[in-house]
């Protein structure tokens, strides 16, 4: 009697865990799925020797990217700058990463703009053969430019996403070649956050 009353206890809670583990992920996916608002980096992100700057806009499954690149983090010495924006999945749990979902975010335009005349920095960037002119932004859409790929060849980045209960929003650290175009390439960990900023 005493084992059957333990067995029903375990079954019962764990019945309870499940639901609402269930519940919450459920609930954290569909907050994932409904962002709306703007994000930034509170204070430029340190890449190790450079130091970027991101701003994320969702609306109604839509997101934006503004991210610019600079060599110091007062951001005044700019290497380049780039835009991109489409749609965006939030797909199944991470199993490696707490409260994170994979996440695929679609890209239908890659607009870049050179920041710098440095021609030590452009060939290092591998920015050279793709004829750029300082601070014009050149649609990079149609045939890609050093790490980034075309929008036909790459057209999304497989993704980290996850929300914390203070709302702040963290994505996957990008690989050193910026290759995120495949399942197989998503990132194993998470970015400092961006926090809402409207």
């Amino acid at each position: 009697m005493k084992k059957s009353i333990l067995y029903i206890a375990a079954i019962t809670l764990a019945a309870l865990t499940f639901a609402f583990t269930s519940n919450t992920d459920k609930e954290l996916k569909s907050k994932l799925e409904n962002l709306s608002g703007t994000y930034a980096d509170p204070t430029p992100y340190n890449y190790g020797k450079a130091w970027g700057k991101r701003i994320f806009t969702f609306n109604k499954g839509k997101w934006t990217l503004d991210f610019t690149l600079s060599l110091d983090p007062e951001m005044k010495m700019q290497v380049f700058r780039f835009r991109t924006w489409g749609t965006y999945n939030i797909e199944e749990k991470s199993t490696i990463l707490a409260n994170t979902y994979h996440a695929v975010f679609y890209e239908d335009k890659k607009l870049l703009t050179l920041k710098t005349s440095d021609e030590n920095l452009i060939n290092a960037f591998g920015f050279a053969p793709c004829q750029l002119t300082i601070d014009k932004e050149q649609d990079v859409s149609e045939k890609g430019c050093s790490g980034w790929k075309s929008v036909k060849e790459c057209p999304g980045d497989y993704d980290l996403l996850s929300l914390d209960k203070e709302g702040k929003l963290y994505f996957g650290n990008r690989p050193q070649d910026n290759d995120m175009c495949s399942a197989n390439k998503r990132p194993t960990s998470l970015t400092p956050p961006v926090i809402k900023i409207k």
